[in-house]
């Protein structure tokens, strides 16, 4: 049995995040990332929109709304440091009927509240920046850019390894976790069988699969961790250039999800996307249903079912989207006239974790689940990925 200091579980940038500024503080620290796939940011971190987004929508005060603030600083300064892709572009949120006026500006007071610093646009400025876009009001939020998180989360890792003594090992599953008053005993199946780490600490980071290694050790959870797939589409070359800035909808307050949005890439190419379908697994990329039988585990519970019930029109609304390019075209269309679903090209999907109470209401801020020698980030919505740096910094300050 090998041992370590700190045994983090989960590649994506929040580990990653984890394991550079730890490393940083402790570089003589024996740290451990494990990941169950080859790869890092193989799930939730490598395949989002890749923006760096700059807290427009979050409760002032809430974690969200903290760690993002923080979080896009942080986010352009380490790109900057390391050379990594990076534009900060700005966002156009548009209101493209007279009834969502009043919901845009809400959201724009919110702004202020957030320390951000918006611009309200008349339809006529909005059609002087952005020629291609039908809106009848908006606001500019400057801050706002992308970015290639997969590169960055990679660059997290390898600045571990320089700084301290960390080792990032792939192939290696968690199927089991025995704690005690001296650390946690950690079993992972890998290719060539089972092997053992025993940890003083455990950081569990895994995404959708937190709530998994919750009750593996034992704790209780009174949330579940269900899978919202969101589907992009790539634009054709000619739309490379279509907007200068990206362009957000005015978004359902009573759902978590912004909206189908139009998002230049790094890379120079534009998506649209993403739609919130609640999904049969969680890896179920390429089709509505898995390939196994975890839509059991996803719906064989009542919580998904008060969930579904409560906000069974906005269910309703993103099934037909998956279910018809046409229209998901028309959401696009309503603010960029002109698109259709002839000019969709295939995109990766991804998976969006959602946390959810016994209730079957949505959990929208952070949630740290800790024991005696265990912190599990049980719920990191979106802007994680903005936000991984920030959120680092509160791990390792619950840890000490």
């Amino acid at each position: 049995m090998s041992e370590c200091d700190f045994a983090i579980i989960g590649a994506g940038i929040i580990g990653a995040a984890v394991a550079f500024k730890l490393s940083q503080r402790q570089p003589q620290a024996r740290i451990r990332v494990f990941d169950k796939e080859p790869f890092c940011a193989a799930h939730q971190t490598g395949r989002n929109s890749g923006v760096i987004h700059a807290g427009v929508y979050y409760e002032p005060g809430s974690f969200k709304a903290r760690f993002c603030r923080a979080g896009l600083e942080h986010t352009y300064e380490f790109c900057q440091r390391f050379d990594l892709p990076y534009e900060q572009c700005g966002k156009l949120i548009v209101a493209t009927r007279d009834s969502e006026l009043p919901a845009m500006e809400r959201l724009f007071k919110r702004c202020q509240e957030n320390d951000l610093a918006p611009r309200l646009l008349s339809a006529a400025e909005i059609k002087r920046r952005e020629p291609n876009i039908h809106a009848v009001g908006g606001f500019y939020v400057g801050q706002t850019g992308i970015t290639d998180y997969r590169a960055i989360t990679d660059c997290l890792l390898q600045q571990a390894k320089l700084q301290g003594a960390c080792d990032v090992n792939y192939h290696h599953q968690l199927v089991d976790i025995n704690a005690n008053d001296s650390g946690v005993s950690l079993t992972f199946k890998q290719p060539q069988g089972e092997s053992r780490v025993k940890a003083a600490q455990l950081i569990n980071c895994a995404g959708i699969y937190s709530d998994e290694l919750i009750r593996l050790q034992g704790l209780s959870c009174d949330f579940r961790m269900l899978p919202f797939k969101g589907e992009y589409f790539k634009l054709g070359e000619k739309y490379n250039n279509i907007t200068q800035h990206l362009i957000y909808p005015v978004p359902d307050p009573a759902m978590p999800f912004l909206g189908v949005h139009l998002t230049r890439m790094i890379g120079g190419y534009t998506t649209v996307g993403p739609n919130a379908v609640l999904t049969t697994g969680r890896e179920a990329y390429d089709h509505l249903l898995s390939k196994d039988a975890e839509w059991r585990t996803v719906f064989g519970h009542s919580d998904v079912w008060m969930l579904l019930w409560r906000y069974k029109k906005a269910a309703v609304k993103e099934l037909y989207s998956s279910l018809s390019k046409a229209h998901y075209a028309r959401l696009v269309s309503r603010y960029c006239p002109g698109i259709t679903a002839a000019d969709f090209q295939p995109y990766r999907a991804g998976i969006r974790a959602q946390a959810v109470d016994s209730n079957g209401n949505l959990i929208h801020d952070f949630k740290f689940i800790e024991s005696a020698n265990a912190l599990h980030v049980g719920n990191a919505p979106s802007p994680a990925a903005t936000s991984a740096l920030p959120i680092a910094d509160e791990i390792i300050q619950r840890l000490f």
